[in-house]
């Protein structure tokens, strides 16, 4: 997903909805989001579906990174060797 282009990628409600089905098809092949303002506020964004599921899983893994740094600093991780050693019994290697 590229960055909002701000000369570009601003539109009112009353555009939009005149204009609808160009902004989406729009949204989809330049994988570049759309404000939309309302009472010239930005009110909402759209985004191509692709651009916003891999928008989330980002947000997911970073919270997932965030959380395992935050284990590790409260003593909760697990040694190298530990797992390691855990994955060859598993795997019947031991």
């Amino acid at each position: 997903m590229k960055r909002v282009q701000l000369d570009k990628d601003i539109q009112p409600l009353s555009e939009f909805r005149a204009n609808a089905a160009s902004m989406i098809e729009k949204v989809k092949t330049e994988h570049r989001p759309l404000v939309i303002t309302q009472h010239g506020k930005s009110s909402a964004v759209l985004l191509d579906v692709g651009d916003y599921e891999q928008l989330i899983d980002t947000i997911e893994l970073l919270q997932e990174i965030n959380q395992a740094r935050q284990e590790i600093e409260d003593g909760k991780g697990t040694q190298h060797e530990e797992v390691i050693g855990s994955l060859k019994e598993r795997l019947g290697k031991a």
